[in-house]
């Protein structure tokens, strides 16, 4: 990893499945860049890309409520297959916002993305984190993951200021759990919980006019302290297999792998890949792949309230 604790400076570590030409690739190619680049939401129209040491990149990327921001980066460092450079945050006017310096290497045929962003002060820095956080600018790299994955997926990142064996049990310990984990605007109760491999949760969410929603986890890994993976249900409250309340096609099971990693000594990321198990019609597949922007917004969330719950526990 990049060294760490520069006050003007944002990191960014990410490991994808695949190798290190495909996710060059993903990055440089323009047809590619397009189906990945921006938070959820938003798509890019490229004016023209050229990545060598000079080049520029001139694009606009349109939000979801229609506003338009051009962009034009340059590039000042082309190593590839292993490193770019590059200026970033202006709209071809202004100057740069930032420095972008990218690192890519491969093992075992997964890569591992270490990204640093330099900017003029640590105060510019602190308000560039708002600005990215607000925008919801880290799930570009979430979209990326999913690019690059041989399955339709959902993923989701997100950086905790905790050790790596306290955000486990937050995870594995139902009273921490039931405290973060339901929607904003819920609560949960588990009527019965086993945090185990082959153990289960039986669980009641109660939302807003006392919605009640239950549900059920099959937990078929748990590899402490950095992998979780269990399967999810909605039920009736007698435990009978039941659908989404509010969305008749959401597919029957879903599958939840969480991985944790350490990013510094008292920092843990948290990835959730989150996709259709078991057997699904083309319909519920379709309803899991459009919904993807409401899994942000709902894990984002659960991860808001993790982080104010940390901060009381720790």
């Amino acid at each position: 990893m990049p060294a760490k604790n520069k006050p003007n400076e944002i990191y960014i570590t990410r490991v994808y499945d695949a190798p290190v030409t495909m996710v060059w690739d993903a990055w440089t190619d323009p047809k590619q860049v397009a189906k990945w680049w921006g938070p959820r939401g938003f798509t890019i129209t490229t004016h023209h890309k050229d990545v060598k040491p000079g080049g520029t990149w001139s694009y606009i990327m349109h939000g979801p409520d229609g506003v338009d921001y051009p962009n034009e980066t340059v590039f000042l460092e082309v190593e590839k297959y292993s490193r770019l450079v590059y200026d970033h945050g202006s709209d071809g006017k202004t100057p740069p916002l930032f420095r972008v310096s990218v690192n890519f290497s491969e093992k075992s045929g997964k890569t591992t993305m270490e990204m640093s962003m330099a900017l003029a002060t640590a105060e510019a820095a602190i308000e560039i984190r708002k600005f990215i956080k607000q925008a919801g600018g880290d799930s570009t790299w979430d979209r990326l993951a999913e690019y690059l994955s041989a399955t339709d997926k959902f993923v989701i990142n997100r950086t905790f200021n905790a050790p790596m064996d306290v955000v486990f049990d937050m995870w594995t310990n139902p009273k921490h759990l039931s405290q973060w984990l339901p929607p904003t605007g819920f609560s949960m109760k588990f009527l019965s919980v086993d945090i185990k491999p082959g153990g289960a949760g039986f669980y009641c969410m109660t939302g807003p006019n006392d919605m009640k929603m239950y549900g059920k986890t099959n937990y078929l890994e748990i590899t402490k302290p950095n992998r979780i993976v269990y399967t999810q249900i909605f039920c009736d409250e007698n435990g009978k297999t039941t659908r989404h309340p509010m969305s008749p096609t959401w597919p029957e099971t879903m599958l939840t792998t969480l991985t944790l990693a350490e990013e510094d000594t008292n920092s843990t990321r948290v990835t959730i890949n989150w996709e259709v198990y078991g057997e699904a019609t083309a319909a519920e597949r379709e309803t899991f792949h459009k919904a993807k922007s409401g899994m942000t917004q709902g894990w984002s969330g659960s991860f808001e309230k993790l982080e104010e719950y940390l901060q009381k526990v720790i």
